[in-house]
């Protein structure tokens, strides 16, 4: 099955500043949670790949950030998809792990669990550290303008590694492409 990496917050939930710090705070971007279900439903791998240092700094506990995923993962589920995996990295900005976007660690984690190649797969994000962690394992980047989107798109060409960048407005509109796309070949 072909593999599909999305960031979460900004891309399928709406981001805050402060955080996101429990389900009830946790909004879906309008769209996104049909998206993900068309994707899945049509064979993709969906996995998650999301910076949660709100947990390192005590914002939110694990049995939060584990309701949040479940509330995303149940709303997927009723209109017929699911998410295959979650991967976060718990961690500060200063921590030096290998799992914090830009770093690549989680998108090794994605493809140790689903025994994946991830040249060429579609990275999702809103972020221009989404983007970095993309190209460093040869991933399509994609952003969409949702979340931090609008700010990041203003800042790519800054950024030469990621002039192949290809940009939508929301994670739905990344879905319809992909799908159109898919059905002429």
């Amino acid at each position: 099955m072909p593999l599909i990496l999305l960031d979460r917050d900004g891309v399928i939930n709406e981001d805050s500043d402060n955080y996101i710090r429990s389900a009830e705070e946790w909004i879906p971007v309008p769209g996104s949670i049909e998206a993900i279900a068309r994707l899945s439903q049509a064979g993709y791998t969906i996995g998650v790949c999301t910076n949660q240092s709100g947990l390192g700094r005590g914002y939110f506990s694990e049995d939060d950030l584990s309701a949040m995923h479940r509330k995303m993962c149940a709303l997927v589920g009723a209109h017929g998809g699911v998410i295959n995996g979650i991967f976060f990295c718990p961690h500060l900005p200063d921590a030096e792990c290998d799992c914090r976007k830009p770093l690549p660690g989680l998108i090794d984690q994605a493809a140790a669990a689903f025994n994946a190649k991830v040249k060429g797969v579609p990275f999702v994000g809103d972020s221009i550290k989404d983007l970095q962690a993309a190209v460093a394992r040869d991933c399509q980047p994609v952003l969409v303008k949702t979340g931090k989107g609008e700010k990041s798109f203003a800042q790519l060409a800054e950024h030469g590694s990621l002039s192949h960048t290809q940009v939508f407005a929301t994670l739905a509109d990344f879905a319809d492409d992909l799908l159109a796309a898919r059905a002429k070949q």
